[in-house]
């Protein structure tokens, strides 16, 4: 599936990102969403973490309504572009942030192999009891920073710049080589490990 964009925007409509405080006020448009790990601890860095991620994206997209149009996992971040025309894209954030944060949570504490286990145990629990919105634990920070993307110029940039967060961080040479994103779909080299709906490139105009 493709999803077409518009070139007739308004060139100006670009302005409209800047001012809306980082919230989600528009279900229908695409939004440029980050959230990281307290800290910006490395969690990600074994399979079985990334998967969390990977297994919470694909029942938010088979139970929530989300439309998942691009996606990276990093070592202590996730990006992605997203839509929703069934749910708050804001409830579906929320749910799946909390769910991952124990899913995390358990994961970390039953791995026998985890040699940074008691260390990052003690940072979440710290960050936990800083914040006065949970109880003694805290995986991610607060905010998912949501971007609207407006123009199709500003649309291909974001995901430009998904696709090549692994190349900057010097993981692989080329974005279709990393797993954790959707760059094998956009570049046609393969099967993504999420079904996304690719942005049709053709009608960008810089």
């Amino acid at each position: 599936m493709r999803w077409y964009l518009k070139p007739s925007i308004d060139k100006n409509c670009i302005l409209f990102f800047m001012s809306s405080k980082y919230k989600f006020s528009d279900n229908d448009h695409l939004y440029f969403v980050s959230f990281a790990v307290v800290q910006w601890i490395d969690v990600f860095t074994r399979v079985e973490y990334k998967n969390v991620i990977v297994n919470s994206l694909k029942y938010c997209q088979e139970k929530k309504g989300l439309e998942l149009y691009a996606w990276v996992i990093m070592t202590n971040h996730v990006h992605l572009i997203i839509r929703s025309a069934k749910n708050s894209l804001s409830e579906i954030m929320r749910d799946m942030k909390k769910h991952t944060s124990l899913q995390m949570k358990d994961a970390i504490e039953n791995n026998s192999k985890e040699s940074r286990k008691e260390w990052m145990m003690n940072l979440f629990c710290k960050a936990g009891k800083a914040n006065s919105n949970n109880n003694s634990f805290q995986f991610w920070q607060q905010d998912n920073h949501p971007i609207q993307l407006i123009t199709p110029k500003f649309i291909h940039q974001k995901l430009d710049y998904i696709h090549q967060n692994p190349v900057v961080a010097g993981y692989v040479d080329k974005p279709e080589e990393y797993l954790y994103s959707s760059a094998r779909d956009y570049y046609g080299t393969g099967k993504g490990l999420l079904n996304v709906i690719l942005i049709d490139p053709l009608l960008i105009t810089y």
